[in-house]
């Protein structure tokens, strides 16, 4: 399967693509830990098949830290000991809020007040704005069957600067 369309040759795309990054850096910046923002996108990018994302953020939670038994785990959370209460809150958000067609209610009530026990106002914020931009990303790496394995850590940074 070939890569059908580069969006970073495009001028729509590279326009849609600098605004796009530009809400990632206020995500980035907010009072959300880092380690949660990249279990949140790894989960959901799991979730969409997304190889490109998957490369992307367990290489960057690697860099900053995170240890290859919780990025191996990721997929089973539920059924691992390796997550405090509060990334379990958002890995259930995050889960919920990417398959908002698997529920009726989207997601429950229950997955909500756990969010909000371990989250502030503004980290509640980042975490909702991450799982609708990390859904939004996946969708465009698997539109366009962008690949995964070749990214290397720092590069979204480097591109945003740059």
């Amino acid at each position: 399967m070939d890569t059908r369309f580069n969006l970073f040759e495009n001028e729509l795309a590279a326009r849609f693509a600098k605004r796009f990054a530009g809400a990632a850096l206020v995500i980035q910046d907010s009072p959300l830990p880092k380690s949660t923002q990249e279990l949140v996108s790894l989960r959901a990018s799991q979730i969409n098949g997304c190889g490109h994302c998957v490369d992307m953020h367990v290489k960057e939670a690697a860099a900053a830290g995170e240890s290859a038994v919780r990025l191996h785990l990721v997929a089973a959370w539920r059924e691992s000991t390796v997550f405090t209460e509060a990334e379990r809150a958002a890995l259930a958000l995050a889960e919920e809020g990417t398959r908002l067609a698997d529920a009726s209610e989207g997601v429950s009530d229950e997955t909500w007040a756990r969010v909000r026990k371990h989250y502030d106002d503004d980290q509640t914020a980042a975490l909702v704005t991450l799982v609708a931009l990390i859904n939004a990303a996946n969708r465009l790496a698997v539109i366009t069957h962008q690949k995964g394995g070749s990214y290397e850590a720092g590069m979204f940074a480097a591109s945003v600067k740059g």
